[in-house]
């Protein structure tokens, strides 16, 4: 019989000239979906309801800028409405647009000149954001505004995390997040402010120290400073955690880093001090435009109780005032609630900005501090587990209020 002869082995497949390093798109398919599917088991169901929350209660405070173009004209007489974007544009804004537009000293300006704005007193890091955004956002505005959007996601996703550590319920984190975006002032969160910038840092800052990954909390502490002095009074209290916590020699060796979150304060500083020759020309700033100079407590509360009640200023500014003051008792009770379950890291933050803004003048700014006490929030949710008529009551007197307040803000009624 002929021997046959053995099958010849099939040459492999080449790929095609200029492709040899590229897959094919099945392969690129199958990143896609590996990458969607490690996502989807980071995003819990909590997760998916409080950023269902989250966007109900933007489109929520969008309705009101919204109907406030319509109500609260400049003109009562106009036949036309302003943009609904106009309505964000107030106060403080004026001075993150300008920072962002032409810097701290436009053309050699600054204090003692003529009409000086004091914008000295604003840290860089949301202006520079802004700045960056704009590049990929021809509007202010709408840049301002979506840097708020995406800050305050990545603040109430943290802000559930944290809430889950303090209280093991289930429910912990979407009570937390209700409670959040419902309070009073909750309405600068969406405005192109501060706050949620800063909550986006300092959320993750504090649960980073929480599971001792103190390189990671110093950093993004660090880069809290940048955009409120209120992010050393959170570097002070994870100090006091890492004190409080330590246990080993290796959690000793990263003693060094709690030193960060100093650096960028320290860097404005020096900037400052270049143009003007003050070191503290952002503390002075808000003297002379806030009277934010130093007044013993009593003073200070002496004067707000006066300007809430003995009728020395408009009404408008009064209620405000008394907002003020209960916003201030709060606090008290809340750090000394805090110092009362030794949790000394929280009260020393509360402690440190009810310091820093109660030896002013007057109080100013005390209600919309309250957005940065997530130990107010997380309290209060584990308060409304144990007794569920606490939300029923929250829900029927604070939503209210949270729509006077934005309404007051969005028609430029606001002076606190």
């Amino acid at each position: 019989m002929p021997v046959s002869s053995p099958p010849r082995p099939r040459e492999a497949t080449r790929p095609a000239a200029g492709n040899a390093r590229s897959p094919g798109p099945a392969t690129y398919r199958n990143r896609v979906r590996a990458t969607a599917y490690r996502l989807s088991r980071r995003v819990s169901r909590e997760d998916v309801d409080v950023l269902a929350l989250y966007a109900l209660t933007r489109v929520g405070l969008w309705t009101t800028a919204y109907c406030a173009a319509w109500l609260f004209p400049a003109d009562s007489r106009t036949r036309y409405a302003a943009s609904p974007l106009s309505a964000w544009q107030q106060w403080d804004w004026w001075h993150y647009l300008r920072i962002a537009q032409d810097g701290y000293f436009p053309g050699g300006a600054g204090p003692g000149t003529a009409d000086w704005d004091n914008r000295e007193a604003f840290f860089p890091g949301f202006p520079f954001a802004l700045r960056a955004v704009h590049a990929v956002v021809p509007d202010w505005t709408a840049a301002g505004l979506l840097i708020s959007l995406v800050s305050g996601a990545v603040a109430v996703l943290a802000l559930t995390r944290v809430a889950r550590r303090y209280v093991p319920h289930p429910d912990a984190g979407r009570r937390t997040v209700l409670f959040f975006l419902l309070s009073p002032c909750a309405v600068f969160l969406a405005a192109g402010y501060t706050e949620a910038l800063f909550l986006a840092l300092a959320l993750p800052a504090w649960l980073a120290a929480q599971r001792r990954a103190w390189p990671l909390a110093a950093t993004l502490a660090a880069l809290a400073t940048t955009v409120r002095v209120s992010g050393l009074f959170l570097a002070a209290a994870i100090a006091v955690l890492f004190l409080t916590t330590v246990r080993a020699h290796r959690d000793g060796r990263a003693l060094p880093w709690l030193l960060l979150p100093a650096l960028p304060p320290l860097a404005y500083s020096a900037y400052l001090w270049s143009h003007t020759g003050d070191w503290m020309a952002w503390k002075h700033a808000e003297e002379r435009g806030w009277y934010r100079d130093f007044h013993p407590p009593w003073e200070a509360w002496r004067n707000t109780w006066e300007a809430a009640f003995h009728h020395t200023v408009p009404t408008g500014y009064a209620v405000e005032f008394q907002a003020e003051l209960l916003t201030m008792a709060v606090g008290l009770l809340l750090t000394g609630f805090l110092l009362y379950r030794r949790r000394w890291p929280e009260a020393t933050y509360t402690a440190l900005t009810l310091a820093a803004l109660g030896t002013s003048y007057w109080y100013m700014s005390l209600p919309r501090a309250t957005l940065l006490w997530w130990p107010l929030w997380v309290g209060l949710a584990a308060w409304s587990l144990r007794a569920p008529r606490v939300r029923t009551a929250y829900v029927c007197l604070v939503a209210p209020l949270m729509t006077i307040c934005a309404l007051t803000f969005l028609s430029g009624r606001w002076a606190g």
